[in-house]
């Protein structure tokens, strides 16, 4: 049984290996949705296969941690072509209030749809399941003092 090699010690030399590590996986969950002919974009596949090998403990969180990190603090840049490109059309929007107004309801429903369907499929129940299952066997404690 051989082990496995222990991470880098710098801070770059951990990003650059979380880096290649992600880029690998999104490479190959590409590949694998071309050659399969997957209906998946290639990088949700990456991703599926990312948490894999983490659930397998074949790549360590700590070896990509750092990368994911640094790539989640840009995330919001990724937003900035897509409020410039409505900022850009702002003209075509004003022609068509009524499919703002439909879009804006759309997705009041849908998310009124989702609250309820959750609080009725036992969401209140499933939360006091989970407080009892962590609770189990330890006293309820509020400010410090035991509560009978």
């Amino acid at each position: 049984m051989t082990a496995r090699p222990a991470p880098p010690a710098s801070p770059v030399q951990r990003a650059v290996l979380g880096l290649g590590l992600l880029c690998g996986f999104a490479a190959l969950g590409q590949g694998a949705a071309t050659v399969l002919h997957l209906p998946l974009p290639g990088s949700v596949l990456g991703l599926i296969l990312l948490l894999l090998a983490l659930s397998l403990r074949w790549v360590r969180l700590e070896w990509v941690e750092l990368a994911a990190d640094g790539l989640l603090g840009l995330l919001s840049l990724l937003f900035v072509p897509a409020a410039v490109g409505v900022v850009e059309y702002l003209g075509a929007w004003r022609a068509w209030p009524g499919w703002l107004l439909v879009m804006a309801a759309g997705v009041l429903i849908g998310g009124a749809v989702a609250g309820l369907l959750a609080s009725r499929l036992g969401g209140d129940e499933l939360h006091a399941l989970e407080a009892e299952h962590l609770n189990a066997g330890q006293p309820d404690v509020q400010i410090g003092r035991s509560v009978p």
